[in-house]
């Protein structure tokens, strides 16, 4: 009897295995950095052969560009994707915040973020730091919000871009910068700052008409 020859395989198993892929990638790139991960330890986190890897990747500098975008990426994609109540303004801004610190204060993130920061000199691909790390995704997002309320009349902004990065600047910023140095504030301290920082940007844009 013979076996049947595996054909190519479909969209969904190839979308699958990038996934697997790359998460190994990341797994590797955080345990041991960008030196120490090797093309075998990255298969070997993914749990696939070197060849299968070799297959996508030609070498471990082609596995870091693509995965580091990705993993700084993915998970404000999934913040965006959540829907917020646009109508309410100070709602909106309050779950787009919570979201940035989130993300800001995740122990992965802020690993990558060092891994990252040890190999730029290495990799000019990463300049561009807004798409890189994902910061643009959210500021969209942000700026979507602005501007449905300056076409509605509630806010006057002269520069909608500035404004939202502003806006983040000053609800991520601080804890990123705190984080660095081991000092984590409580949730309810999180949401004092987060509460603060909505208001002060609301008392800036909202229209005095």
């Amino acid at each position: 009897m013979t076996t049947a020859r595996r054909g190519r395989p479909t969209r969904e198993e190839a979308t699958q295995l990038k996934e697997r892929l790359r998460e190994g990638a990341i797994s590797a790139f955080l345990e041991y950095g960008y030196d120490g991960a090797t093309m075998e330890a990255i298969a070997a986190a993914a749990g696939v052969t070197k060849r299968t890897l070799y297959a996508r990747y030609p070498d471990k500098r082609a596995v870091f560009v693509d995965v580091i975008p990705w993993a700084f990426s993915r998970e404000v994609d999934r913040d965006v994707k959540r829907k917020t109540k646009d109508d309410d303004l100070p709602g909106a801004l309050t779950e787009i915040g919570r979201g940035a610190i989130k993300r800001a204060l995740d122990p992965d993130t802020r690993r990558l973020h060092r891994v990252v920061m040890n190999e730029s000199g290495r990799f000019p691909e990463f300049e561009v730091s807004s798409e890189t790390l994902g910061w643009s995704r959210r500021q969209r997002q942000l700026m979507d919000l602005l501007r449905h309320h300056q076409e509605a009349g509630s806010i006057e902004v002269d520069d909608i871009e500035l404004a939202a990065e502003h806006f983040l600047a000053m609800v991520e910023a601080l804890p990123a910068r705190l984080a660095d140095f081991g000092v984590f504030r409580s949730k309810r301290q999180e949401e004092r700052h987060l509460k603060v920082a909505v208001s002060l940007f609301l008392n800036g844009v909202l229209s005095r008409r």
